[in-house]
């Protein structure tokens, strides 16, 4: 069996430049569509479900625990940031993140706390939020000032191993047309300094702000990818790629795609179900360009409204449907039912069509910002919105086998 990437997937401030060359990578050095999961949780007052500044406590809490390693500091104190494993299936990603989940939830109870998975706190202002005392945090607040300074926000990130590099880059190409689907099916942050947005994703909006972020570029090959990345690293730009925030970027050091477009998720399930929908895309895509298919991309122009859209209106975003050309948009919420008829057969080839139908679920419910709003509406308590949050975070450890 292939060697299997780093066990820790953060991959933060590690440049990957082996001999000097910024084309050194790790693709190949891994399984095909192994996976791995990062996530970002809120720290709540178990009372009041403010935000707390308690990272330095918890980190305290788990030191010496196996889990250690999976959880790390973020920007801000507020924010706890966890990281799977490297697993075969979303199954493993399940069993995992249910491990995960139930430990930090144990701990943060023990010192009086909550966590919560959504893409922004309701109601907490960023403006009392403590920096994390970490030299790249310092650089980062430095370097972009109010920017990173309102960066609130929590996000969900997955990882796919692909085998190759040049077939890597015109996966990502193909994936930045489904960032629409993956933002409306993930979308849970309607809320920003306790009053509804009218979006769906308000983190969307005010990640925007940060230089190198929203979808990728379109190269035309590994090289060119790599001379962009050389630039600016070579003119003190960045400090190495993982500075480049684009809502799907390559993870040269890990061999993998990263899909970072999805708001942090509050449901154990959707989490599931997303990361089977992004495998089976990538293996879709993969297997396109493995037999000397054309893999479809679009104008960045096209992509971005697209984007807009699902932030907007989630999963009754009326889109562009850009493969068809039609001239009236559709909802996207039908694009992602024919992308399922795709990408099905797939998923059964990977042992994931079980939680591939975890998204018929979600389109059927509705996403994290829908179950927020019904909560909120009811009694216009919107600490209530946080409670529940935090209560359907929360899940019970795996049973021992």
């Amino acid at each position: 069996m292939k060697q299997i990437y780093p066990a820790s997937i953060t991959g933060k401030g590690a440049g990957f430049a082996t001999g000097g060359s910024v084309l050194d990578h790790a693709f190949g050095q891994s399984d095909a569509y192994t996976l791995g999961v990062e996530e970002e949780y809120m720290l709540l007052d178990g009372e009041t479900f403010d935000l707390v500044q308690h990272i330095d406590t918890v980190l305290a809490a788990v030191s010496g625990h196996e889990l250690e390693p999976r959880i790390n500091p973020e920007l801000m104190q507020s924010v706890l940031e966890i990281a799977t494993p490297v697993c075969r299936t979303p199954a493993d990603i399940e069993q995992q993140l249910r491990k995960i989940r139930a430990y930090v939830s144990e701990v943060a109870r023990g010192e009086g706390m909550r966590v919560g998975s959504a893409g922004t706190h309701p109601f907490s202002l960023f403006e009392r939020q403590r920096i994390t005392a970490r030299d790249r945090y310092r650089n980062l607040v430095d370097q972009l000032q109010y920017v990173a300074r309102r960066e609130l926000i929590f996000g969900m990130h997955v990882h796919v191993a692909v085998d190759e590099a040049e077939k890597a880059i015109q996966v990502v190409n193909g994936l930045v047309a489904h960032l629409p689907a993956l933002l409306a099916l993930s979308a849970s942050s309607p809320f920003w300094r306790g009053e509804p947005t009218g979006l769906s994703s308000s983190r969307q909006m005010v990640f925007a702000a940060f230089p190198r972020s929203g979808p990728p570029p379109r190269f035309k090959d590994y090289a060119d990818y790599a001379a962009v990345v050389g630039q600016l690293e070579k003119t003190g730009c960045i400090a190495d790629y993982t500075h480049i925030w684009w809502d799907i970027r390559l993870h040269p050091r890990l061999g993998t795609i990263e899909i970072r477009i999805c708001d942090a998720t509050t449901r154990l399930d959707d989490v599931v179900a997303l990361t089977a929908y992004c495998q089976a895309l990538v293996k879709h895509y993969c297997e396109v360009h493995d037999g000397g298919g054309t893999i479809p991309s679009y104008h960045r122009i096209l992509t971005t409204e697209n984007k807009w859209l699902a932030a907007r209106y989630g999963l009754e975003a009326p889109v562009m449907d850009l493969a068809t050309g039609r001239r009236n948009r559709v909802a996207v919420a039908q694009l992602i039912r024919r992308t399922l008829k795709e990408i099905e057969p797939h998923a059964r080839e990977l042992g994931a069509d079980r939680e591939l139908g975890g998204v018929h679920e979600i389109l059927a419910r509705g996403n994290g910002a829908d179950r927020q709003l019904r909560i909120f509406n009811a009694n216009r308590d919107i600490v209530e919105v946080v409670r529940e949050i935090a209560d359907a975070t929360e899940v019970p450890a795996p049973v021992a086998a």
